[in-house]
């Protein structure tokens, strides 16, 4: 609901955001646009810009233009959340992937009986619409579960922000263990998320933050940015408060750096996200468009010496 009512506030008080928004939301009043026409207006609505695709320069204006022009098939299998596993564990060793406890091809294939008390369900072609984060199975509603994520099934998420690597992944389901972080120092309530920014291959910084699984709902709180130093950058994420206390850097820093190295290998740009858990360093995803290009840094200028480690590649374009 919150998110709801400060995307209302900031539509009135900047109308155009009324496109990005109701796109992002997954509306679909935008589906009958081509590709670069859909971005281009986007781009607008959310900042009231033109978008440079000829000669880009800040980050996620070459984020747009990487949706556009360079489609790797085989960002379809990484950004899959059941197939990214197998790369995962050939890559890095299956020791790093949460315990898997079942995949589906619809609801309806779901035994809620045989599960654990506790566990995940998660759609493997989208980034967190259709999910039940399961705490107790006697509080939870499976009815209503599976029309949300029969719901969810129905989407080509590709479609909110042309995020290419979304298009073409078959929807299923994906049933993983429950997480719980039983470190006393964590006194969070929450897991804690590692967010390592790689451009061709190389971590330069990251974002740590919080995913609230209190209440049963997956929503990031707050995060904060730090550098391979542990050290706050110069920049920030201007789209989120920082985390509201200090964290200590894990004592396996420096074997994520490595892991976030190995999966992001000849890849211009993606996001490794990995959870520091019991002293256990496990994947979570690859994400190649965060918040599909949509998240600036602040200040501004930052924004072209962020796009300055990334080099546009040669034109891939596959449908």
């Amino acid at each position: 609901m919150n998110k709801y009512f400060h995307g209302a506030i900031k539509i009135m008080k900047r109308p155009r955001l009324i496109f990005y928004y109701m796109s992002v939301m997954g509306f679909g009043i935008l589906n009958f646009l081509s590709d670069k026409a859909c971005l281009k207006l986007l781009w607008w609505s959310a900042t009231g810009k033109k978008l440079n695709l000829k000669t880009p320069k800040g980050f996620n204006e070459k984020i747009q233009w990487l949706k556009l022009y360079y489609h790797k098939p085989e960002y379809t299998e990484l950004a899959d959340k059941i197939r990214v596993r197998d790369f995962v564990k050939k890559t890095i060793g299956e020791k790093y992937l949460i315990p898997l406890i079942a995949t589906y091809d619809n609801p309806d294939q779901i035994d809620y009986n045989s599960l654990p008390n506790k566990f995940v369900i998660k759609c493997n072609h989208n980034s967190g619409c259709g999910m039940c984060l399961c705490r107790d199975k006697s509080a939870i509603n499976f009815a209503s579960v599976n029309n949300e994520l029969k719901k969810a099934l129905q989407e080509n998420y590709y479609y909110r922000c042309r995020e290419w690597q979304y298009k073409n992944i078959v929807p299923r389901l994906i049933c993983e263990k429950y997480l719980i972080d039983d470190d006393p120092q964590n006194t969070t309530g929450t897991l804690i998320n590692y967010k390592f920014y790689c451009f061709y291959g190389e971590p330069k910084f990251l974002y740590v933050s919080v995913e609230d699984v209190s209440s049963g709902a997956k929503g990031v709180v707050k995060l904060s940015l730090l550098d391979l130093d542990w050290e706050t950058p110069p920049f920030f994420r201007s789209d989120h408060e920082p985390l509201p206390f200090d964290l200590e850097k894990p004592a396996h820093f420096d074997e994520m750096i490595e892991i976030s190295k190995k999966l992001s290998k000849g890849i211009p740009f993606v996001r490794v996200d990995l959870y520091w858990v019991n002293d256990q360093i496990l994947f979570s995803e690859m994400t190649f468009t965060p918040t599909g290009g949509f998240s600036f840094f602040s200040p501004e200028e930052w924004e072209v010496k962020l796009g300055e480690w990334l080099p546009l590649p040669d034109k891939i374009v596959e449908r």
